[in-house]
């Protein structure tokens, strides 16, 4: 947090300085202009608020004689009133939409001075072209796709702004504070699929607080990938925002939408498509050589979406879809003869570990979580029969011969609606949560019996991981309160905890004995924006 303040006073330090120095009399002009052009639309706004109130009093006074202009102040009085009574959730969202419009006026009015000094022998390319960026000073917990950002707010910056070919698409990343406040926002060219956070090397079995905490000021990248098929990812700077590089897919390939860092942050893994044979690859990029990409190999399977790093630091664990696409396409070309699987794979030379394949050849094995301990969550999106029903939800550790289900209550797995969006899994408590948007809901598991807590409704929920406590190392407070950040398409950025409680029992003979049960609580922060897909913590 120190550095982060460190590193925005010495921007705002370097802006200080840039505006002290004696500008040009262009500059000067243009200054003049602006402030020329603010009076004469605020002038504008006001005359034009005067007509409108006497062309609607003038009617008032036709069907209603009795009409007086006060009225028209009564009623202003009686909003800020109003104003004045809402709740304090509601001033803070109105507090962060200033904040948020002061930042883009102060952007807009640095452009034109910004642009005159810009070196035209500078050939490192320009993503700000077509990314903007607007951040606040404060540190992040997650990141997350938004499907649609206030238009204020995603304005892409370029010079054919005003083309007809180039309309916003309201695309875009947010960074996420503690609060679920929203630190930083990105525009994005198409939409988003998974955001990938580098780690730390060490950080993940360092238990040191403020170690932990430092972290979140260290200078990391996050990995933004397109929704599939796409032919590009992006890198960010997971404190600011900024667009740092822009990775083109090589010839014959598309991305999958996922990818996963080594433990140590130095390799990128990424699920491609051949799209000549359709076969599933897996492609290496150096993240110490701005993300070049060194090698590749196969996924041993079709369509492999999902991917993550084993905890021992040399395994691949692969979600193979089983489903085939071609290019640039969404189509589903086999889902009668689709063959879906788990597999492991080292991450060297991608030599085939293990291969675990599931009952039934149309449960697309999608999305993974791993648990400290090696055990393996799998989202399961079933590509059958409606009325079929198979477990969406299974376990995996290597060495066992097959997939293990957890516990659905009268094994009524349709009530998920046949797809799981994200997988989640806090290991220190042993619970996994698990969202879908078709269902509308989202599911939190205890792993020691393998049984269902709790769901609550959720509309259009997707992205899933851990509560900020858990994230930053913090100690965990509401006695013994623990639980996750559920993201969904209406806004809403969702905090599902769960405590256990003692609950009073009528029975003599177990007067003498404890009883316990996990309750779910859940609070929400709502934004003017529609959160997308998966949501990806900065600490894990």
């Amino acid at each position: 947090m120190q550095i982060s303040e460190a590193n925005t006073a010495a921007i705002a330090k370097s802006h200080s300085a840039s505006s002290k120095a004696a500008p040009k009399p262009a500059n000067k002009r243009s200054n003049h202009e602006q402030l020329v052009t603010s009076a004469l639309t605020t002038l504008g706004s006001v005359l034009g608020t005067v007509a409108l109130i006497g062309i609607h009093h003038h009617y008032r006074k036709q069907h209603q004689p009795e009409a007086k202009l006060q009225d028209y102040v009564s009623g202003v009085r009686a909003q800020l009133h109003t104003l004045q009574a809402s709740p304090k959730p509601q001033l803070t969202r109105f507090r962060y939409a200033y904040q948020q419009a002061s930042a883009a006026w102060q952007r807009a009015y640095h452009d034109d001075i910004d642009d005159k000094n810009y070196d035209s022998k500078n050939t490192v390319t320009d993503l700000t072209a077509i990314h903007s960026t607007i951040m606040l000073a404060r540190p992040v917990c997650w990141v997350s796709g938004v499907a649609s950002m206030p238009k204020n707010l995603s304005l892409i910056n370029n010079d054919d702004s005003n083309d007809d070919n180039n309309d916003e698409t309201g695309f875009g990343v947010v960074g996420i504070d503690a609060d679920r406040q929203i630190v930083w926002q990105t525009t994005m060219p198409e939409r988003v699929h998974d955001i990938v956070v580098q780690p730390i090397v060490n950080i993940q079995n360092n238990q040191n607080n403020q170690n932990r905490l430092n972290a979140h000021n260290c200078q990391r990248d996050v990995v933004v990938l397109g929704r599939r098929p796409s032919e590009s990812f992006w890198v960010l700077d997971t404190a600011t925002g900024q667009v740092k590089f822009a990775i083109k897919a090589t010839t014959n390939r598309h991305f999958y939408g996922h990818a996963c860092y080594s433990l140590d942050g130095s390799k990128l893994y990424v699920t491609e498509n051949d799209t000549i044979s359709l076969a599933g690859k897996i492609g290496i990029y150096d993240a110490h050589d701005n993300y070049n990409k060194i090698a590749e190999f196969d996924s041993h399977g079709i369509g492999p979406h999902e991917l993550i790093m084993h905890p021992d630091g040399e395994t691949l664990v692969i979600a193979n879809g089983g489903i085939k696409t071609e290019q640039a396409s969404r189509e589903e070309l086999n889902l009668d003869t689709m063959r879906p699987s788990l597999t492991y794979l080292s991450r060297h030379d991608g030599t085939l570990l293990e291969q675990i394949i599931p009952e039934h050849n149309q449960m697309s094995v999608r999305h993974l979580a791993i648990h400290d301990d090696g055990t393996v969550m799998i989202g399961i999106q079933f590509q059958g029969e409606k009325h079929t029903n198979v477990p969406l939800v299974l376990t995996h550790h290597r060495g066992d011969s097959d997939f293990k289900p957890l516990v659905m209550p009268n094994n009524h797995w349709q009530c998920f609606h046949q797809y799981i969006a994200s997988v989640a899994v806090d290991s220190e408590r042993n619970l996994l949560c698990v969202t879908t948007p078709i269902g509308g809901c989202a599911a939190i598991y205890d792993l020691n019996t393998r049984m269902l807590i709790d769901a609550v409704r959720l509309p259009d929920c997707a992205g899933a991981s851990l509560i900020a406590g858990q994230v930053t190392g913090q100690t965990k407070n509401n006695h013994g309160a623990s639980g996750f950040i559920v993201s969904d398409g209406h806004g809403k950025l969702t905090r599902l905890r769960v405590n256990t409680l003692p609950v009073e029992t009528s029975d003599v003979a177990e007067s003498n004995s404890k009883h316990t049960a996990d309750i779910m609580v859940q609070d929400s922060q709502i934004h003017n924006m529609s959160f997308d897909n998966h949501l990806q913590a900065v600490l894990a």
